[in-house]
């Protein structure tokens, strides 16, 4: 090999026991030579023996930053054509691993739907022939088998051959992505052979004689789907392939996406911008038209025409040959968003969610990836959307909680966003009725710009709010959950044919189940919580690990009949809706009821068809949905997120409330919201119902003043884990110890403190919470502790670094 013209390839490896931010050097061979670039997936050799593993390419040099090349690897298999990672990809994989405190590889396979993550499989073979005729048996005819394959028995007989070297260990990696295949047929006769062919036939071959009349309609270098051409035609598979036979025409297996997006779309036109909105769109596209990172906050009314906003500010882009990505908190909420923006712009909408199948998201992403998808519409991952023209990001309902990822990279899709923001010198809008406090309190510096949408689109004022105390209604309810008064005005909604939204957010038939003889509560025992009752499925169901067990008819420790089950969910309060209103027609909407794919499009399409009267529903129904004929909105509990021990409790319940009561009098009808609650007086539910964000925001940011929290402070939360308490609490005492060598004064450490649920799937909990301005030896150890996180976890001891953390329980 001539070392002049040698290359080499960077690579991040995928070892899950072993990750690095260090990329790994192989060498190129002569037979792959010019077929490697940056951003492709390639299959190399990793560790001794024939161990394969997924790599990316990061770089490709003519030179060897290594002092001798000979004990380097070659590249194995190149599994792209072409870079499926661009250069913005892979340097905000670098940002990312160093920002959440993650390992690059997980931060690129992030970027990608999980059908080009590899699957890895491994098989056994003999090196000898000198075995048992048992051992000859087992492998046959087959040169390997499939270690996950083999029995408990033939693992045994294996296990020996092992330690003597006569068997090896293969590995191997599959790539998952893959196209879809459809059979397409193209004509191959001119139209006077055709019409000669069909001069020849037997006057009762009518069916031949229809698809020689319909390959004359096609172009004679024209390819269609021969479903969609049986379709029109009406005529079986057979007489295609008969067809196909005589020479007609040609059959081929052609690929076709798969399409994610059954229902029919009416196009529409833009509407009459309002002259706040045309203010704000003229801001937006004036920051456009300058090639400005500029994030905007919009802060808007419920009703007041954001959507329509989105659109004009994504048509003025797209008009500049550029693109736009729209994201959405919740699935449940893609379904309208997607119809409206793809009844505005057609087939240039592509979508990317959780709700998608493997293969969808593939034929989604590829379509974004080639071009020929200019809009994208999606929840959280949708962020990294292959997007090279970017002109336009927008996060519609910016303060939701679900932006934030849970498991590494643990990012928050707003800083992706600013990221890629001020990659493209682009603008991105940051859309909400009850912002962030982080957000608001930006936007008041300066630091964001501050948009605003004061009025309802509709001209109307915002729902009429009326709380229901409890502690009195109570007492005379008709039922545990429903107050008298809200059950009497769902019933004078119903009696005037108007829809009906109640939300709860509890989803089950009750929280808990009780002995009311000795008080015994039945739990998981797994996590330290309670079961929860689901009547459905006729079970006690753990919400955190998914144990699932038969409801008790006697007490487990007892032996009493006296089980009680106290608390409410969504599946008690619609048997007690029934009960209360037997013609009332109920959708109930929570993880329960969508779990099938197409769940939520279907549930709501049906209440949008007013094809019921009432839709009680999780807090998945308390944004983005807009029904014109909803005119009552119910809370039947206010109360519930509250009092959790969380500093972000009282703004999530002000959000909530502001945003499901933004639900009712969303067209001509003046709409009405009642919330049930026992704490009256507090002051987050109190300026919910007079919907009064500004006052809110002053108070609750002196609250965070007086505590030392979010805005004031940045956090990071630090959370280890093992499947015995004291290890995990040692572990998180000794990292309060060697913090507090690194920290200033001014820093402070909340904890440690074992989790509020300490005990989840037989792991035990400890985490500690550091608040702090400015500490410049911070980032380096917690580098250091990413570092030698992954050595504790291969003894099962787990560190999770998590910065800016949603909640601290």
């Amino acid at each position: 090999m001539d070392e002049m013209k040698t290359q080499y390839a960077q690579v991040i490896v995928d070892v899950a026991t072993m990750q690095t931010n260090q990329p790994y050097t192989y060498v190129i061979p002569p037979e792959l030579a010019g077929q490697v670039e940056a951003g492709m997936r390639v299959v190399v050799g990793f560790g001794r023996g024939k161990r394969r593993v997924q790599g990316f390419v990061v770089a490709v040099s003519a030179e060897n930053s290594l002092t001798s090349s000979a004990k380097l690897k070659p590249i194995l298999e190149v599994q792209d054509l072409r870079p499926v990672l661009n250069q913005e990809a892979l340097q905000m994989a670098d940002w990312l691993a160093r920002y959440t405190y993650a390992f690059k590889i997980t931060c690129l396979q992030a970027m990608l739907p999980a059908a080009m993550k590899a699957a890895y499989t491994k098989t056994v073979s003999l090196t000898t022939s000198e075995v048992t005729s048992t051992i000859k048996e087992m492998f046959a005819q087959k040169s390997e088998l499939a270690l996950a394959k083999l029995s408990p028995e033939q693992k045994k007989l294996l296990a020996p051959l092992s330690k003597q070297g006569k068997i090896e260990i293969n590995y191997h990696v599959k790539d998952r992505a893959k196209s879809k295949l459809v059979l397409a047929i193209r004509r191959s006769l001119s139209e006077t052979e055709l019409q000669a062919a069909k001069a020849k036939l037997r006057k009762g071959a009518k069916k031949q004689a229809q698809l020689l009349d319909y390959l004359q309609t096609l172009p004679l270098d024209k390819e269609v789907f021969q479903a969609n051409a049986q379709e029109k035609t009406g005529l079986v598979a057979a007489i295609f392939k008969a067809g196909a036979e005589k020479g007609w025409l040609k059959q081929s297996k052609v690929e076709s996406y798969r399409n994610p997006y059954k229902q029919e779309v009416v196009m529409t036109e833009a509407k009459q911008l309002l002259p706040q909105q045309a203010q704000v769109v003229q801001a937006i596209n004036q920051a456009s038209d300058e090639g400005k990172a500029q994030t905007f906050l919009l802060q808007g009314i419920t009703g007041s025409g954001k959507t329509e906003v989105y659109l004009h500010a994504i048509s003025h882009v797209l008009a500049q040959g550029k693109q736009a990505l729209l994201l959405v908190p919740e699935i449940s909420l893609t379904p309208q968003m997607v119809s409206q923006v793809k009844a505005r712009f057609g087939k240039e909408v592509a979508m990317l969610h959780s709700g998608l199948s493997d293969g969808e998201k593939y034929d989604e992403w590829r379509r974004i990836e080639r071009g020929e998808a200019q809009v994208v519409v999606g929840a959280r991952s949708a962020i990294f959307a292959p997007l090279p023209k970017l002109g336009l990001i927008i996060m519609d309902e910016e303060h939701e909680a679900s932006y934030k990822q849970d498991d590494m990279p643990r990012y928050h899709a707003r800083d992706v966003a600013i990221w890629r923001s001020e990659y493209h010198a682009c603008p991105l809008i940051l859309g909400s009725a009850t912002p962030s406090l982080e957000t608001r309190a930006r936007a008041q510096k300066g630091v964001y710009g501050w948009l605003k949408l004061t009025h309802r689109a509709n001209g109307k004022s915002l729902p009429t709010v009326s709380l229901i105390d409890m502690k009195k209604e109570i007492m005379t309810a008709p039922v545990q959950d429903i107050s008298q008064v809200l059950l009497a005005a769902i019933k004078q909604k119903l009696a005037q044919k108007e829809q009906v939204v109640l939300m709860l957010n509890r989803r089950g038939y009750s929280s808990f189940a009780m002995c009311r003889e000795c008080g015994f509560v039945l739990k998981c025992p797994n996590c330290d919580i309670s079961l929860t009752m689901h009547l459905d499925s006729h079970s006690m169901r753990c919400h955190y690990c998914g144990h699932e067990q038969g409801i008790p008819s006697v007490c487990p420790s007892c032996h009493s009949k006296r089980i009680g089950y106290y608390g409410t969910g969504t599946e008690k309060v619609e048997t007690e809706l029934k009960e209360l209103l037997p013609t009332a027609r109920i959708l109930r909407m929570d993880v329960d009821t969508t779990r099938k794919k197409g769940a939520h499009e279907k549930i709501l399409r049906q209440f949008g068809a007013r094809k019921a009267d009432i839709l009680l529903g999780t807090q998945m129904i308390a944004k983005g949905l807009d029904f014109p004929n909803v005119t009552l909105v119910g809370v039947l509990n206010a109360d519930t997120a509250l009092e959790l021990p969380d500093f972000r409790a009282s703004e999530r319940t002000f959000q909530l409330l502001t945003q499901v009561s933004g639900r009712a009098g969303r067209a001509q009808k003046q709409g009405e919201v009642l919330i049930q609650t026992f704490n009256p007086e507090n002051y987050a539910i109190k300026l919910a119902q007079k919907q009064d964000y500004e006052r809110y925001f002053r108070m609750e940011m002196a609250v965070r003043h007086r505590g030392g929290y979010p805005p004031y402070f940045y956090t990071i939360k630090i959370t280890t884990s093992y499947r015995d308490e004291a290890t995990a609490a040692k572990k998180i005492f000794q990292i309060a110890g060697q913090l507090k060598q690194v920290l200033s004064p001014t820093a402070q450490i909340l904890g440690p403190s074992p989790r509020s649920v300490m005990r989840v799937n037989n792991r035990y909990y400890y985490q500690l919470v550091i608040k702090y301005k400015q500490e410049s030896l911070l980032e380096d150890y917690l580098q250091h502790l990413l570092l030698i996180s992954q050595k504790e976890e291969r003894q099962g001891l787990r560190i999770v670094i998590d910065r800016e953390p949603i909640n601290f329980i």
